[in-house]
């Protein structure tokens, strides 16, 4: 096969993934941050990585909802620094930095019940079961055991419960 074939092929596998798969992962991360535009941005940053590690993808469905969790985790972290730096210097947080007044108070206290886990425990929860991926898939992405996978769903459980309870 020559190359330009084979870059056809993998445009066309591709765009499948894509029309089966963009629109449930722009919704999925709108819930994570709360911005539709932002979003969009991150479905699409994740299909222009799927595209360019094709060759490496056993399951497509997974990796992308892993790749926008990692994108949608170093927003996270960026917008901690920016609100830490913007208190240091004794300014308010900015308008974006903060949630939007919108949003229901379930709906907060649920995304801020998963924003104040630990990493290590946060991206189990989120692809478990905000993306709907299973134990296995969840564990084959992160390089963990299925043992550590359910130990850290059942620890972020009983952390979110905590917290959630003392919401009431």
């Amino acid at each position: 096969m020559t190359r330009d074939v084979i870059d056809l092929d993998v445009e066309t596998s591709v765009r499948a993934v894509y029309d089966a798969q963009f629109g449930r992962l722009v919704g999925w991360t709108t819930k994570l941050v709360g911005d539709p535009d932002l979003a969009h941005d991150f479905a699409t940053e994740a299909f222009v990585k799927l595209l360019r590690h094709w060759s490496t993808v056993r399951e497509p469905r997974a990796w992308l909802y892993v790749a926008v969790a990692n994108l949608v985790r170093d927003h996270w972290r960026k917008r901690g620094r920016e609100a830490t730096a913007y208190e240091r210097h004794g300014a308010g947080v900015p308008e974006h930095a903060a949630l939007s007044a919108g949003d229901l108070a379930t709906t907060l206290t649920v995304r801020e019940a998963v924003l104040a886990l630990p990493d290590r425990l946060r991206m189990p929860v989120l692809l478990h079961y905000f993306a709907d991926l299973s134990v296995v898939q969840v564990a084959n992405h992160l390089g963990k055991s299925e043992g550590t996978i359910k130990r850290d769903l059942y620890d972020a459980r009983a952390r979110m419960a905590v917290r959630l309870e003392a919401t009431r």
